[in-house]
């Protein structure tokens, strides 16, 4: 999920912009290099960029920050420049106004590069398109060089040690909560950063949709929980064998009403859980688009995932969540509020010298079980039908 500015060196970037004006004081102009109280200074960009080119998960853990963006300038145009599959949500968000494809840069993965496309991008937004981009993509070991290259006025991120392409720039922290990683930069530029929550809107027919989708749930007398056996990556999915006896653990303590959930390609990974359970599930891998999706997880007593998208949805959503984990640290990727999204870490319960693949392959459903019998002792999650 972390984003990576990859392990070579920057091969090729434009040079910094020259600096902003030195009349900071005057409106059409941003304040200067010395300026310290970004909160008091009344520039204002009308068009803004952000460039975060990631994944579901990814994007979620920053709008935070771009609702303290959007409070910071409400009036200004504010573009994400990221992935195709991005789409979705930028149309939900009230924070963003519109999305541009990122074109692809030497040595970022997310996209293919190919210099006539990324080069024909640059060009345009050198232009004047952009009078404030900031880059919410990893350390900035090679996405500074992206954003240096947009040619907007001020440009703003973090840095590695020495790098002194962007306008204004804090050292990347990497021991840091990945949602307060971009309240802190958006704070350098005078933005309110109270508001940690997560944002995912969802409409009335996905609400509906999701509801009529859940009358399909064993007719047992306990709680309502999910299970999200997958994952972006392999290397983060639990062993499905593990999957089955946690189903079969849940009805037999509380009479659980188990809801298998995934996308389409995972439909015949839940498919083998569910044939595999001792009580029959609610299949519903493959049956949602995003935003049903959402609203579904959002009706859910609680939530059971491997570390993906649909522990960030929860947490916009508030259903109470256990969040396996393994492959990445759960201090930057967990929800905040560790009270109602508790976190298993599969490091935590294998020999030190494990491999975090190795200690996944071999975690038992006992600690998964604890978590869950601690949302049923603090109150978060109901033992009977909701």
């Amino acid at each position: 999920m972390m984003a990576t500015d990859g392990s070579s060196p920057d091969p090729e970037h434009p040079g910094t912009p020259d600096s902003p004006s030195s009349e900071a004081h005057q409106t059409s102009s941003p304040p200067s290099l010395s300026e310290e109280l970004w909160a008091d200074h009344d520039w204002k960009p009308e068009r803004i960029a952000v460039f975060r080119a990631l994944h579901l998960g990814d994007l979620l853990c920053a709008t935070p920050a771009l609702r303290s963006l959007r409070r910071r300038f409400m009036n200004a145009e504010i573009t994400l420049i990221g992935l195709a599959s991005a789409e979705d949500l930028v149309q939900r968000l009230p924070s963003l106004d519109r999305l541009e494809y990122f074109q692809g840069y030497p040595g970022i993965p997310e996209v293919a590069q190919e210099t006539e496309r990324r080069s024909a991008f640059l060009a345009e937004a050198q232009k004047g398109r952009y009078d404030l981009a900031i880059q919410m993509h990893g350390d900035g070991k090679l996405s500074n060089g992206f954003i240096a290259g947009l040619g907007a006025k001020v440009t703003v991120g973090y840095r590695r040690i020495g790098d002194a392409r962007l306008t204004l720039s804090l050292p990347y922290v990497a021991d840091e909560p990945e949602v307060l990683r971009w309240l802190r930069l958006v704070d350098l530029l005078g933005a309110e950063v109270d508001d940690r929550r997560l944002e995912f809107p969802t409409v009335p027919e996905e609400n509906r949709r999701a509801k009529e989708l859940l009358t399909g749930a064993p007719p047992h007398s306990g709680p309502l929980i999910g299970l999200h056996a997958g994952a972006s990556t392999p290397l983060r999915r639990w062993p499905e064998e593990r999957w089955t006896e946690l189903a079969d653990a849940l009805v037999e303590r509380w009479d659980a009403r188990i809801v298998l959930t995934g996308t389409n390609i995972e439909r015949e990974l839940t498919s083998r859980i569910d044939r595999a359970t001792q009580s029959p599930a609610l299949n519903l891998a493959g049956q949602t688009d995003l935003g049903t999706f959402a609203a579904l997880i959002g009706q859910l007593d609680l939530l059971i995932t491997n570390d993906t998208g649909a522990s960030h949805l929860a947490a916009a959503a508030g259903t109470p969540s256990v969040v396996i984990f393994a492959t990445t640290q759960p201090y930057q990727w967990a929800p905040l509020d560790r009270g109602r999204h508790l976190v298993v870490d599969a490091r935590t319960y294998d020999v030190p010298e494990a491999s975090p693949v190795e200690a996944l392959a071999r975690l038992p459903v006992e600690p998964v079980l604890l978590a869950c019998e601690r949302h049923v002792e603090t109150g978060t999650l109901p033992t009977a039908r909701s």
